[in-house]
């Protein structure tokens, strides 16, 4: 059997930073630093005051679960080895968000509202942001 290929990001000037950081094991987000705000799409200027100030800083990876679904009926071929999958929409707590795929043993404890914490899985020598389940008595 041949292996799959999978429909991967294309980083660019803009998002470049971002999946350099995934590959090291960190979720990277821009800050302004002339107003603070955090930007929720990687871009030149800040959405608010429109200064070019930006600065790459790490998350720390933690989260709530704004929505998510289940994908039963995969559209790619190379994705219906993975169905069911659930795919999210995570609030972090510096204010920006992350759409994900859920790691498997995390799917059970999904739920809207519910800490998450974002991670990372490499497919095909591309570490791609996953969510992780977080237990009660992890720090």
């Amino acid at each position: 059997m041949s292996e799959l290929n999978y429909p991967l990001p294309r980083p660019n000037a803009h998002t470049r930073p971002f999946w350099e950081g995934a590959a090291a094991g960190q979720l990277r987000y821009q800050r302004c630093n002339a107003c603070a705000q955090v930007q929720r799409i990687p871009r030149s200027l800040c959405e608010n005051c429109q200064s070019a100030e930006l600065q790459w800083q790490a998350s720390d990876g933690r989260g709530r679960v704004l929505s998510f679904t289940v994908v039963h009926r995969a559209p790619l071929a190379c994705f219906r080895q993975m169905t069911p999958y659930a795919i999210v929409i995570v609030d972090m707590a510096e204010g920006f968000r992350v759409m994900a795929n859920a790691l498997p043993e995390a799917q059970d404890a999904l739920a809207i509202g519910s800490e998450v914490r974002i991670g990372f899985h490499e497919v095909q020598g591309m570490a791609l942001p996953v969510v992780e389940a977080v237990l009660e008595d992890t720090p």
